[in-house]
């Protein structure tokens, strides 16, 4: 059974568990580096899910970390991040979980925008995205594209 489990700071050794799988898995899908990130100490990690008014996500199936996504809040907007899923659940629905529980934290949080930066030759996440709605939105400094949905129809 799929279920997502928002994260606290006392989960860090899960969120260090996952964040490092995705890293390692998919590193042609993040700007960070498997080499970026501790193994060990959790400092780092625990200022990752204490990081003011953010909203940091593991999916959980049959109780094994198989997915992550964060929202990030920024002025008027919430930035979706780090998203990713395992092999073993690809294919389940378990992104479009991730990203519709992130944007319903965003809609609780009055953004008015989901927006996110994918590297350009990622065909796969470029798909999920458009498939929840996201829309090309330009390039950024670092050659990402940039993505957003907007989330309050006026």
């Amino acid at each position: 059974m799929l279920r997502l489990h928002v994260m606290t700071s006392e989960d860090w050794p899960m969120w260090r568990q996952v964040r490092l799988a995705a890293l390692a898995d998919s590193p042609h899908a993040f700007r960070a580096r498997l080499d970026d990130w501790p193994r060990g100490g959790e400092t780092q990690w625990r200022e990752r899910l204490t990081a003011p008014g953010t909203y940091n996500l593991v999916a959980l199936l049959d109780d094994r970390a198989v997915g992550v996504a964060r929202g990030v809040p920024r002025e008027g907007s919430v930035e979706l991040r780090s998203v990713w899923v395992g092999p073993e659940a690809r294919g389940r629905g378990v992104g479009d979980r991730l990203i519709a529980a992130v944007e319903a934290w965003a809609l609780r949080s009055e953004a008015d925008t989901l927006e996110l930066a994918v590297l350009p030759d990622n065909e796969s996440a470029v798909a999920l995205y458009r498939r929840n709605g996201f829309g090309f939105a330009g390039v950024d400094a670092a050659g990402q594209q940039r993505m957003a949905k907007p989330l309050r129809v006026e």
